[in-house]
């Protein structure tokens, strides 16, 4: 069984892999294949989001990476992005969050970071991944004095909140502004409102107190309505939507009204563009995001390129292009000169700045990025097929994009983790996507039944 995804491992607790006994082995191959590799303390810094099975993960991981020789510090619950940003700064040889992100607290998920701050490269998680099956794994622990020791960082959020005041322009203050943040009961509960209010704002803060059980609970990024209604009822001039780890964002203008990943990448590629720090004039995204997005930087004369779904293959493309804005719909956005993940909280602040600058409503800075309507629907099959083997498919894809032309677009993929295709459009007529929607839909039915 394949045991590392595009995001860590993850699955339901107490299940294989997230049982504690395949933890324990996960951190004693962790550790194997670390001090190998050793570009700092011989340490790795362990971070959780609030989920009630984190002690027992951080208790397993800690015990097997100990019993391999290294040591551990650990932090308890911190966004991702900021396990990323003092993995390194503290010259630490690799960071570790134990979180499923925006999944129900009956799951739970181990992240690695590598020393520079990025995500593990593929071949170190194959390396973990070849141990935690080895049967011979034991032989590799430590004697005596030679096991690791364990350590506790106590001010891991203080650290992290002066790093993000640090990329905004000196002297910038909230003041003025009423700001709802609503926390998702999750690893940002302390550190958002925290900085928000340090930097003078009026906080309203919604689901901020974590009881193991309820992150991400009907409550963040996937769950806007409380977060719009409060918006209007406190009149305030912005609201802020974390996720369960906070490495993404999404975030309601003054009407109450979402504003998406696309549309803040639109707004933070403006104002790049505008201090000529957009490197390359490009951003980069996902396949998922809206043509109205490259409409509206194609004006500006900013390329966007396109990526698969997964915020691993936007940072790809953006290290080996030199690109420095890039991010998906759902609210992971990477800014590469800050932070070298997607950061929700550095994304907030950047967009507050904006408005500050400006002078300007977030309604009125977001409406500038037209979006186009979209439909998604799922073709559901008894198994897993190629669409390529299917002609039929190809042909009636090809007649929809030519009907569409340059209005529109069409996306049609299978599904990474479950047999299903996936069928996207997007164009200026809701109707007329539906309807294209439902015929290639029907297409793939008949074809793959």
């Amino acid at each position: 069984m394949k045991l590392f995804g595009t995001d860590g491992i993850r699955g339901r607790i107490n299940r294989h892999p997230m049982t504690p006994e395949n933890v324990l082995r996960v951190g004693m191959a962790a550790a194997t294949v670390l001090r190998k590799e050793h570009h700092g303390r011989n340490m790795v810094l362990i971070g959780k989001d609030t989920r009630l099975s984190g002690y027992m993960i951080e208790s397993a991981l800690t015990s097997g990476i100990c019993s391999m020789g290294m040591n551990v510090t650990v932090v308890g619950p911190l966004p991702t992005p900021g396990i990323a940003y003092l993995t390194r700064t503290l010259r630490i040889d690799a960071g570790i969050v134990i979180s499923a992100s925006h999944n129900p607290y009956q799951d739970n998920g181990i992240k690695f970071f590598s020393h520079d701050g990025f995500k593990l490269p593929d071949a170190l998680e194959q390396r973990i991944e070849e141990l935690v099956e080895d049967d011979n794994l034991p032989r590799y622990r430590s004697k005596g004095e030679e096991v690791g020791k364990a350590f506790r960082l106590d001010d891991a959020t203080g650290r992290y909140i002066e790093y993000i005041k640090s990329t905004l322009p000196r002297g910038l203050s909230l003041e003025g502004l009423k700001i709802v943040i609503d926390c998702a009961n999750g690893a940002a509960y302390k550190t958002t409102p925290w900085l928000l209010r340090e930097l003078g704002a009026e906080v309203i803060a919604l689901h901020d107190k974590p009881d193991g059980v309820n992150i991400n609970l009907n409550c963040g990024s996937l769950h806007m309505e409380d977060l719009s209604r409060e918006v209007l009822r406190h009149k305030a001039d912005i609201g802020i939507a974390h996720d369960g780890d906070a490495d993404r964002v999404l975030l309601c203008d003054e009407k109450g009204r979402l504003i998406d990943g696309d549309r803040i990448m639109g707004i933070c590629a403006a104002e790049m563009q505008n201090r000529g720090a957009l490197k390359g004039d490009t951003v980069v995204a996902t396949v998922m995001s809206n043509i109205g997005l490259e409409k509206y930087l194609q004006q500006r004369g900013v390329r966007l390129i396109r990526t698969k779904v997964g915020d691993r293959y936007v940072v790809e493309k953006m290290l080996s292009g030199g690109y420095n804005l890039g991010g998906e719909q759902s609210g992971h956005v990477v800014f590469l000169d800050l932070n070298t993940t997607g950061d929700g909280p550095v994304t907030a602040m950047q967009v507050l700045s904006v408005m500050k600058s400006k002078g300007m409503k977030l309604s009125k800075l977001a409406s500038e990025i037209r979006l186009f309507p979209q439909v998604l629907m799922n073709v559901e099959l008894e198994k897993r097929q190629d669409i390529r083997a299917f002609p039929e498919i190809e042909k009636v894809i090809r007649s929809v994009e030519k009907s569409l032309g340059d209005s529109g677009r069409v996306l049609v993929r299978a599904s990474g983790t479950e047999p299903k295709i996936r069928v996207m459009l997007e164009g200026r007529d809701i109707r007329t996507i539906t309807k294209f929607g439902r015929e290639i839909s029907r297409v793939i039915r008949e074809a793959m039944k």
